[in-house]
């Protein structure tokens, strides 16, 4: 590269350093006067004190002033205690009260309750707005109720009241037990639309609509979801009451945690009730309450009397039946035994209990207040080596001749007619109502409680048809909640031992997950049989002929290693008789070959002698011939 196109990168890089650094200015600036805006609008909210009507588009993060030496709040959506209501008309109406030192729209009742004494009689309990004691989330502030062993109540209005035709209700709202539960509620009332309703005078009487919420007294853990219905013919209303959760609770009231209450009902006359998010209890209005919502369609006749005769005895005395001559219903059950004798060294005249001789009677003991002073009686020493003291009496035992009162023998009742019930008549009260969904609208929210547990913290209150909001709401609330509190954890450990204290029974579950493991390490390891012959080996030790039994698991591997021992022995004989047998026979085959050579040597032998004898009497005849010849 030439130097004059090195020096245009040169300039080219310090040129884009310098845009970039700019950017990064103008960024920095328009942040700073994005966040001074959103602080001047809080600090405006805050002193004009007034409702916030947010649309369901426009959701900005409201955040709260902190100090400047303790870390940035989180971004929070509802700043403390909210109350959103969505109206039949789907339109998005949402009020998100901005409370620091007052309650805002909650208004605490001044009435007394009704059928109490005076001194318990008034709604005295203190209620505050503020944080949780243990809060991740600076700012988060909800409505607290301080007081233990009084009754509470406080209200609030709906900014409409909700209608129930087409459309489900949802109602939810968190809930954290600071301290606890003793004995005492969190659940609320959804209270009725009526003429005469005043939040100052709300009290237990005041009509509602809806109850929900978790109760608790000693071990009883309970969600309510009670309704009111409304009878058509007699205009009157009856508590329903949903059937209880098979679901476990407890962990949900005791664990000092945030949780998220629901109760979900359709136009359909369904319900869900959820604690956080997840469903411990579903049903039916028309199935699944207690009293059912329509009587029954036919009663039993109150004017109906049982017959004097009617016998509805299933089993009867037998009349035949006849005490035998020999029973003898004057025995005694018990009898001296006849064959008892006094034991020897019997100290008849001796008491049980003594007086105890270093007793002295207290200095302060006055006779005349007290009266005459003794001293406490104490075992008596004689007796300790003795068989007994006192006077001596014959043992009873049992009587072999009781048989007791006689009774007769139990048979089948001929006249049984069964158990007598009324006959049945068309219900004059019966009616039907298949839409019980269509209840008494609901016009504001309350909290009638009363505890032996003090700082009860609620929070995110919601009243809604739509359940995209109401699991929003739940996102920006509850699972902030969630997320804090899930990091202030100690990990798996500190879970584990939480869970042990509040269930005792645990902590023998982990030592034997611990202990085990470990039992059988050691097992396996370090309690493997040893050789012994290979260590006398190694030590030259004389070997005892004679071994004692080290138990049943030794004698049993014992019988297994002479077992093998016995097969491979076996095995060895067989081999060397197999060898044996081989060797034999190739003896055999070797004895013959040579039976069968010396046999041939023989045959040959033979024939050269028998060739010799013709050979000289060839020689003699040609002899002969020469002989003549000549």
């Amino acid at each position: 590269m030439s130097e004059a196109g090195a020096i245009v990168g040169n300039h080219w890089a310090i040129l884009c350093n310098h845009r970039t650094m700019e950017l990064k200015l103008w960024l920095v600036l328009v942040l700073l006067f994005g966040t001074a805006v959103v602080h001047a609008e809080d600090e405006d909210d805050d002193d004009d004190d007034t409702d916030i009507v947010e649309d369901e588009d426009d959701e900005s993060p409201i955040e709260s002033e902190t100090e400047p030496s303790s870390p940035p709040p989180p971004k929070l959506k509802y700043h403390s205690i909210s109350l959103i209501f969505r109206t039949p008309e789907n339109a998005s109406i949402s009020k998100a009260f901005l409370l620091t030192d007052n309650l805002g729209c909650w208004i605490v009742s001044k009435a007394k309750k009704d059928d109490a004494d005076e001194d318990i009689a008034k709604y005295d309990g203190k209620w505050e707005v503020e944080e949780m004691k243990n809060t991740k989330l600076y700012g988060d502030k909800g409505l607290v109720l301080k007081s233990r062993a009084k009754h509470h109540a406080i209200s609030a209005l709906l900014d409409r009241p909700f209608l129930f035709d087409n459309k489900p209700l949802i109602i939810q709202y968190e809930v954290n037990f600071q301290n606890g539960i003793e004995c005492g509620g969190a659940y609320i009332k959804l209270l009725s639309k009526t003429k005469d309703l005043v939040l100052e005078k709300f009290y237990d009487k005041t009509p509602y609509t809806i109850m929900f919420g978790p109760d608790k007294c000693g071990e009883d853990y309970k969600l309510h979801f009670i309704f009111r219905h409304k009878n058509p013919k007699t205009g009157k209303y009856e508590e329903k009451h949903a059937k209880r959760s098979d679901v476990d609770l407890k962990s949900y009231y005791t664990d000092k945690k945030t949780h998220l209450y629901s109760l979900v009902l359709n136009p359909d006359n369904s319900f869900q009730v959820l604690i956080d998010q997840t469903v411990v209890n579903s049903g039916n209005l028309l199935e699944d309450m207690t009293p059912p919502v329509n009587p029954p369609k036919e009663i039993e006749d109150p004017d109906d009397q049982k017959p004097e005769d009617w016998d509805e005895r299933p089993k009867i005395p037998d009349p035949d039946a006849v005490k035998p001559d020999d029973w003898d219903e004057d025995a005694p059950a018990k009898i001296p035994d006849e064959n008892a004798v006094k034991p020897e060294g019997w100290l008849d005249s001796e008491p049980e209990y003594v007086s105890d001789p270093d007793a002295e009677k207290p200095d302060d003991w006055d006779e005349e207040m007290d009266g005459a002073w003794e001293a406490p009686q104490i075992a008596n020493p004689l007796c300790e080596s003795a068989p007994g003291c006192g006077p001596w009496k014959v043992p009873m035992i049992d009587n072999p001749d009781y048989k007791g009162k006689w009774k007769a023998p139990m048979i089948d009742n001929p006249n049984y007619q069964g158990v007598w019930k009324p006959r049945k008549i068309s219900n004059p009260d019966y009616y039907e109502d298949l839409h019980p969904f269509k209840m008494t609208p609901i016009n504001a929210i309350g909290l009638e409680l009363w505890s032996m547990s003090s700082d009860i913290f609620f929070d995110n209150f919601i009243v809604c048809s739509d359940k995209a909001v109401v699991d929003q709401w739940a996102s920006d609330g509850w699972g902030l909640k969630r997320t804090a509190e899930g990091s202030a954890e100690s990990g798996v450990v500190g879970q584990l031992m939480s869970a042990a204290e509040e269930r005792p029974w645990l902590w023998i579950v982990y030592i034997l997950i611990i202990a085990l493991p470990v039992f059988l390490v050691i097992v396996f390891c370090c309690t493997g049989k040893k050789d012994a012959a290979a260590e006398y080996k190694k030590t030259d030790a004389p070997q005892p002929d004679v071994k004692e039994e080290e138990g049943e698991e030794e004698e049993e591997e014992q019988k297994e290693d002479d077992e093998l021992k016995k097969e491979e022995e076996g095995e060895e004989k067989t081999n060397e008789e197999k060898q044996k047998s081989d060797t034999e026979d190739a003896a055999e085959n070797a004895n013959q070959d040579e039976e069968e050579e010396e046999e041939e040597d023989d045959q040959v032998e033979q024939r050269k002698e028998k060739g010799a004898p013709e050979k000289s009497s060839a020689e003699q005849v040609e002899k002969k011939d020469d002989s003549s010849t000549n």
